[in-house]
């Protein structure tokens, strides 16, 4: 890839072309992203300490959570910095490195969020066997088949992209090192790649969407079965959270990546970015401390020392 590419760095524009409004936006950011840390790793710490939620369940939400913290400091941190120093400078060998990462990040939460829905489709439909199918060796094959996965996909990807040759110019239009805005500051035609890239996510990403789909489509009909409203809202609320956050995630990444290339636009997909790595990973130990009584008491030990 070397003998072909004369661009040594870009340049990255930040959150907005505004400098007043990425004044604002910093704040904004950096509320989110330390909200988002000290969230998710009270997850972590709570779940590891809580003997009650040594489950399969709490298992795949500690290593969502960490998921979470790496994805958001693989963007944010960068970003703040450019706002609030004006330079985005950054070298061909980092931003290669920024996209491996964050895509490494976004498919292994997209794996792990098909493994969460399996086990909550065979907790409600298998009951009676989902301890002994569901072992702490199986859930820990899962999260790894999950990273490796996620790793996978990101090196076709990272490929993909930086096989191109790029002469300039360099200002990628976006906060971090996205594939779609990169692609285009190709100096040769790159439409051929991004559809490929396409195909590839399409498949990835639909797959895993479908296979969540599937489960929760076998979890609502054992629900409906139940004869009791409260068995069937005691049921499902088991899988709320995870629902909540499988249709923040999926809803805001197939914006960027499902698209065809020619209806992408920066603006709109620096904005779902915005959400889909920002956002979401920050309201995730919201959705799952709300709707979680577990999760709450567990908590309410851990910060102000009540029992159960």
């Amino acid at each position: 890839m070397s003998n072909h590419t004369r661009v040594t760095h870009f340049i990255l524009r930040g959150f907005s072309d505004v400098p007043q409004l990425r004044l604002v936006l910093i704040p904004f950011f950096l509320f989110f992203y330390t909200f988002g840390i000290l969230g998710n790793f009270s997850i972590i710490t709570a779940v590891t300490r809580d003997s009650r939620l040594h489950s399969p369940m709490y298992f795949f939400l500690k290593n969502l959570s960490f998921l979470d913290i790496c994805y958001t400091s693989a963007t944010i941190p960068k970003a703040v910095v450019i706002s609030l120093t004006g330079s985005g400078v950054i070298s061909y060998q980092e931003c290669a490195a920024q996209l491996y990462i964050i895509f490494t990040f976004a498919c292994t939460e997209c794996f792990l969020l098909t493994a969460m829905a399996y086990d909550r489709c065979l907790a409600i439909l298998r009951p009676l066997i989902y301890g002994t199918i569901m072992s702490q060796k199986y859930c820990s094959a899962l999260v790894v088949t999950a990273w490796v996965g996620g790793a996978i996909y990101s090196a076709f990807h990272t490929f993909n992209t930086f096989s191109l040759p790029y002469c300039g110019p360099n200002v990628i239009d976006h906060f971090f090192c996205d594939m779609p805005p990169v692609m285009r500051l190709s100096c040769t035609d790159y439409h051929l790649t991004e559809e490929v890239g396409f195909a590839v996510s399409s498949c990835i990403v639909m797959s895993s969407f479908v296979l969540t789909v599937v489960s929760y489509i076998g979890i609502v009909a054992t629900v409906l079965r139940i004869p009791s409203v409260e068995g069937r809202w005691k049921a499902f609320s088991t899988c709320s959270s995870h629902l909540t956050t499988v249709i923040l995630f999926y809803g805001t990444g197939s914006f960027v990546y499902l698209r065809p290339a020619s209806q992408y636009s920066p603006t709109l997909g620096r904005l779902a970015s915005i959400f889909y790595s920002v956002v979401t990973p920050s309201l995730n130990p919201v959705v799952y401390c709300l709707r979680n009584k577990d999760m709450k008491f567990a908590l309410q030990k851990l910060y102000c020392g009540r029992k159960y």
